[in-house]
């Protein structure tokens, strides 16, 4: 008999029919046996004479039987008259129970124990956001004009300006994990125009905090032909009114409102000279964009150029700042872009300056000798982004496996 869904039980009412799945909680009492099966749709109630016995909670199984009417049943129909075959058994007592509406373990235990605590609707539910917030990203830049690119995660050199990188044995060269695909993004504008990727990227900084993680996933873009960094945020803007409409009820104002780097410090209440914001500015500016704008999100333009990359555009008309910015999203910052250099001698001039060698950059910068477009993009960090939607208290609590200072397992 074919295997239907627990929410498909309602569409066959007096059948016999058959489900698969996994025991979610187990009850025996004196005049009645039961069991409720999870899969992947949900859960099912299957009921079977007092004194059956029945297998531990997360074993695998597959019961047949008749569908029947029972309003405080899940779903209002449960299973009798049901048949069990034993798929797979858990082969030892689960460390904590998963079947209550909140995990009651701390995080570190419920990372060491991932494969079951992955199962809690809680922790998948966030998993499925985060799925679903990269459907909307892909929807919204297919639908402006974007082409899907797949870059490399192994490099040759260090793509993010005085971050840490992972180093590792390239056939007996050095090689290095990839801190983001900005050169190989940056390059396929000179293709597509309009780009964007999904995938991994790789921080070795030792933070330990609630936001880090040493691996994440990054939501990427670049577009060529703009006539400066506002248009990064213009579409930008569009980006995160698609996934908040997939995701949540969060609006996204039609404009953004927009705060430069020094006035930001001004507002925040910070030393002038300050080069960053840390996460109290940040929150600070939160509030100011909630109060004054009923916003979630503010944008942060011009930051000083000795805090970015080397590619970065400078503003013409402020010497020292840039046009880069940070989107601040309830009072923490989710998105990191900017216009780019895309003139080689303009390359040559910014690593002099700031007296960097060309050695380890000189294949990404001499591909400038051909005709780039100005161009510019962002970079979206999914988990941040889950994080902030959810009220999650620490990243790692919507990241299945997080990688961070202290963890590689499981």
């Amino acid at each position: 008999m074919q295997r239907i869904l627990s929410t498909e039980l309602t569409l066959h009412a007096g059948e016999r029919v058959t489900l698969a799945g996994w025991v979610n909680r187990r009850r025996e009492l004196k005049s009645v046996s039961f069991l409720i099966l999870r899969d992947r749709a949900g859960l099912a109630q299957v009921v079977f004479p007092p004194g059956t016995p029945l297998p531990p909670e997360e074993s695998v199984i597959r019961v047949t039987g008749i569908v029947k009417e029972n309003e405080i049943a899940p779903g209002g129909v449960e299973l009798v008259e049901s048949e069990l075959t034993l798929l797979s058994g858990a082969q030892h007592e689960t460390p904590f129970e998963i079947f209550r509406p909140s995990l009651s373990p701390a995080l570190p235990s419920q990372l060491d124990h991932a494969p079951l605590s992955l199962r809690h609707p809680s922790r998948k539910d966030a998993l499925k956001l985060g799925a679903e917030a990269v459907k909307a990203f892909r929807e919204t830049l297919d639908g402006l004009g974007f082409t899907e690119i797949f870059t490399p995660k192994i490099v040759e050199s260090a793509t993010e300006s005085g971050a840490n990188v992972f180093a590792l044995d390239y056939f007996g060269r050095p090689g290095f994990l990839a801190q983001s695909p900005q050169f190989y993004k940056q390059l396929m504008v000179g293709v597509y125009e309009r780009v964007f990727e999904v995938g991994p990227v790789f921080r070795a900084e030792p933070h330990d905090t609630t936001r880090h993680l040493a691996q994440y996933t990054s939501l990427d873009a670049e577009l060529g032909f703009i006539e400066d960094h506002r248009d990064v945020m213009r579409v930008l803007r569009d980006v995160m009114a698609g996934i908040m409409g997939r995701v949540s009820d969060i609006e996204v104002p039609a404009e953004i409102p927009a705060l430069h780097f020094a006035d930001a410090l001004e507002i925040a209440g910070a030393d002038p000279q300050e080069p960053d914001l840390s996460p109290a500015d940040e929150r600070a500016l939160g509030e100011w964009a909630l109060k004054e704008h009923q916003s979630d999100f503010v944008y942060i333009t011009g930051y000083p150029m000795r805090k970015r990359p080397f590619y970065t555009h400078p503003d013409p008309h402020r010497p020292g700042y840039s046009n880069g910015f940070d989107l601040l999203f309830r009072g923490i910052e989710l998105v990191t872009g900017g216009q780019r250099l895309h003139r080689y001698e303009d390359y040559i001039a910014a690593l002099e300056q700031r007296g960097e060698p060309l050695g380890p950059v000189k294949s990404y910068v001499e591909s400038f000798k051909l005709g780039f477009p100005p161009h510019g993009g962002f970079a979206i960090g999914l988990e941040r982004l889950i994080s902030r939607i959810t009220g999650a208290a620490n990243v790692r609590e919507v990241t299945a496996f997080p990688r961070d200072l202290t963890r590689i397992s499981p």
